[in-house]
């Protein structure tokens, strides 16, 4: 076992999805097991100030005793109790969340836990959505780049010693982990590689629009703009890039980017600014109308702009051109 080697997978995976900032306090959520030590002592081998945690959900009896123990001794955790009613893996999980909210956290998930989880989903929604590397609340996964297998085989080379949950067997994950997946090894050697594929697939954009974009960085052309389908426009204005809604016709009411529009006469069209917009014919520069306006630079580029031919007649909210005071209907959504 490369020690060396899986602290530099976790390193460039953390640097890849800005999980940490370099030296930060974080708190490992341990149970005891190989992937949450491993993960307890690569985090510290990488300079973070590790804390640990072990939730006691008492499930267990003395086995669940012996856990906390054992994370206290060995990883230094402060042992929380926590019991649930009813007790399922998800309300399990949301306990242990709860109740160590307010600080940054970190889970041992790996990618095994991850190719389980997109099978369990697959079959249970028809989703291959696998585990985010961050949640809403802050819980990171800097494991996700590492197989269960070499957690332990980390633990082993370090000289940490772990526990094993005797319960996972009996839970969904443990029915996948035990005869479902060595079924599909036997169907392809590299099964598990190729079911982790799916997610980074996921997490991809569009091809049109990767490849619209691509286009735009290596245009050396200073104003560029691309449709990338689905009403969406690629714009390059020289070192700037950014996605707008393509032209929509003013037919009814319509939402834009916060607003509610509702036309009073026809021929209107609702587009994002663009750089020269003046409204009316020989009007103010839009670009003027927002600075008097206090509109923050990162809200420009998403207010809609009324146009009637090819004239900027109404700036929602701030202006509009003479003769169309009333042409359309403007209120915040």
């Amino acid at each position: 076992m490369d020690v060396g080697a899986i602290q530099a997978r976790v390193a460039a995976h953390i640097s890849e999805h800005s999980l940490l900032e370099p030296g930060a306090e974080i708190t490992a959520l341990v149970s005891g097991g190989p992937d949450s030590t491993c993960l307890w002592h690569v985090l510290g081998a990488l300079g973070y100030t590790v804390s640990a945690v072990h939730v006691a959900h008492q499930l267990r009896g003395a086995e669940s005793e012996a856990d906390a123990a054992h994370c206290a001794s060995v990883l230094g955790a402060s042992v929380l109790p926590c019991p649930v009613d009813s007790p399922t893996e998800s309300r399990l999980r949301e306990a242990r969340y709860g109740i160590t909210a307010g600080t940054l956290r970190a889970t041992g998930h790996t990618a095994s836990d991850q190719v389980e989880t997109v099978l369990q989903r697959l079959v249970s929604s028809g989703t291959t959505r696998g585990i985010r590397v961050r949640r809403d609340d802050g819980v990171v996964r800097p494991l996700l780049s590492v197989w269960r297998d070499e957690t332990v085989a980390y633990c082993e080379a370090v000289g940490l010693p772990h526990r094993n949950d005797s319960s996972n067997d009996d839970t969904k994950r443990g029915l996948l982990r035990r005869e479902v997946l060595p079924l599909l090894r036997q169907l392809h050697g590299s099964a598990d590689a190729n079911i982790l594929r799916a997610v980074a697939a996921n997490e991809r954009l569009p091809r049109r629009v990767e490849r619209g974009i691509s286009e735009l960085l290596q245009s050396r052309v200073g104003s560029r703009r691309i449709d990338l389908g689905s009403g969406l426009t690629a714009v390059r204005e020289y070192d700037s890039l950014w996605l707008e809604r393509a032209p929509t016709k003013l037919e009814g009411q319509i939402e834009w980017s916060g607003w509610r529009l509702q036309p009073l006469m026809p021929g209107l069209i609702v587009r994002g600014w663009r750089a020269g917009d003046r409204l009316g014919e020989d009007g103010a520069k839009i670009q003027d109308l927002f600075v008097d306006a206090k509109v923050p630079m990162s809200e420009r580029d998403a207010w809609p702009l009324v146009a009637h031919g090819r004239r900027i007649v109404v700036v929602p909210g701030i202006a509009c051109a003479p003769g169309y005071e009333n042409a359309v209907v403007v209120e915040r959504a």
